[in-house]
């Protein structure tokens, strides 16, 4: 075993947890005028107000997470596994950028502090085609997380009863086997509701069951990471930490992965995660990182930028720099391609190629939207986009067709523009010339 993996011994591992609060510093004692002491890191951070917030170090764009004045936390025991678990992850997978090893890194350590956390990020490991490293990479995650739980295929039922009060860590490989069709995500329905479920604690899934036939509520709440080919269904994206894997270039390399020589370094990591979470759970159930994103993502990193906080070191820099770039990453891939805000957006182009009548009839409005070689809406479906899809694909909107009379005398189902108004404003960034 490498020495540079700090194995407990059992003895540490052991103590209570009176034992631990008693000889672990203060957390977030005041010291005298303006100095307080940062549990966990070693050193000092200077500044009046103990939230967690004050503890954020300077962005990477050189603007501020925090206040103007906060020092960088010195690195703590937890700074040095994170730096080991991301050097044993490097080794076998290339991930597509700097910013995504670091998240997946701080989500599988974020996973043995899940009793401390409101939300539970889901991880999606995606790749547009075969061989861009999703299972490898699923593999080394697998055997470092906290109570893994790992499937291929399983029946909904099955994953309610391997989440206890003491959530595991649920992986998925081939995800898009679940999910990847029409048919198939209609079948797995219920596993997609457990997943959104479970992305925030005290969501139970009522089952009926029992000899009595009682009412029964199954925990939800657990961490989960989803390995597939495609995007995994929009509500589990949106609570997604989600990495993008590609095909090795010509010249990149990685080492093997054998499970028999190669998973005993992994779960001495494990081991270790383990004993630094039970330290530091009471101060991690306390955190209130600032975040520098907002509502659903702020949710779903969360998590995350607490354990770089607690870690100290270079790790809250990395932590937020990955949080702003892969979330802006995400948010410009769904304006591309996200089919709900690409219909509104191709919409409005429809309306203005036809003059910007007041409404439109729906037949002709989705004859134009199908005859746009670009867009995919002659291939949606099975027999490319129909007035049901169109009605569905809204309906999340508040937008509906109704009956209109046009100009010409007929009375037809059809859209008028103004419906459209707002959610024009709302999701689509950037106004077509005739709106301006």
């Amino acid at each position: 075993m490498p020495t540079n993996l700090r194995l407990r011994t059992l003895g540490d591992r052991s103590a209570s947890a009176a034992d631990r609060s008693a000889t672990r510093p203060p957390s977030r004692s005041a010291g005298p005028e303006g100095q307080r002491t940062a549990p966990l890191s070693g050193g000092t951070v200077p500044g009046p107000s103990p939230s967690s917030a004050d503890r954020s170090p300077r962005s990477a764009d050189g603007g501020s997470d925090g206040p103007a004045d906060r020092t960088v936390p010195a690195p703590g025991p937890g700074a040095e596994l994170l730096d080991d678990l991301r050097r044993l992850i490097a080794r076998y997978v290339i991930l597509p950028n700097e910013q995504a090893l670091d998240a997946v890194v701080l989500w599988t350590a974020a996973t043995h502090l899940q009793d401390a956390f409101q939300h539970a990020p889901r991880l999606a490991i995606l790749g547009p085609v075969k061989r861009c490293g999703k299972s490898r990479l699923l593999d080394v995650v697998t055997e470092t997380v906290h109570r893994p739980v790992i499937t291929v295929n399983a029946s909904a039922a099955a994953i309610f009863r391997s989440i206890t009060s003491r959530p595991p860590t649920l992986l998925v490989d081939e995800a898009d086997t679940l999910f990847g069709s029409v048919k198939a995500a209609e079948r797995n329905e219920d596993l997609r509701g457990l997943l959104n479920a479970g992305h925030q604690r005290n969501r139970p899934t009522l089952r009926i069951g029992g000899p009595e036939q009682k009412v029964m509520a199954f925990p939800t709440f657990a961490m989960a990471a989803l390995a597939g080919i495609g995007d995994l269904p929009d509500t589990i994206m949106d609570r997604a930490i989600v990495v993008r894997m590609r095909r090795r270039a010509p010249g990149e390399t990685v080492a093997s992965f054998r499970t028999r020589r190669d998973v005993p370094e992994l779960h001495a990591l494990r081991e270790q995660f383990t004993a630094w979470s039970a330290d530091v759970m009471d101060e991690a159930a306390r955190l209130e990182p600032h975040m520098p994103v907002e509502d659903r993502a702020a949710d779903t990193w969360e998590p995350l930028i607490a354990v770089a906080d607690l870690a100290g070191g270079h790790w809250p820099e990395r932590a937020r720099a990955a949080c702003r770039s892969m979330t802006a990453a995400e948010e410009a891939q769904e304006r591309e391609t996200g089919l709900g805000t690409r219909l509104l957006a191709d919409i409005r182009r429809a309306f203005t190629a036809l003059g910007d009548p007041p409404a439109l009839p729906t037949t002709r409005l989705i004859a134009a939207l199908r005859d746009d070689p670009e867009a995919p809406w002659a291939e949606y479906g099975l027999n490319g986009l129909t007035p049901r899809g169109l009605q569905l694909l809204l309906r999340d909107h508040g937008i509906s067709s109704s009956n209109i009379r046009f100009p010409d005398g007929n009375q037809a189902k059809g859209f008028t523009r103004n419906k459209f108004t707002d959610a024009w404003l709302r999701y689509c960034a950037e106004p077509p010339p005739a709106d301006r």
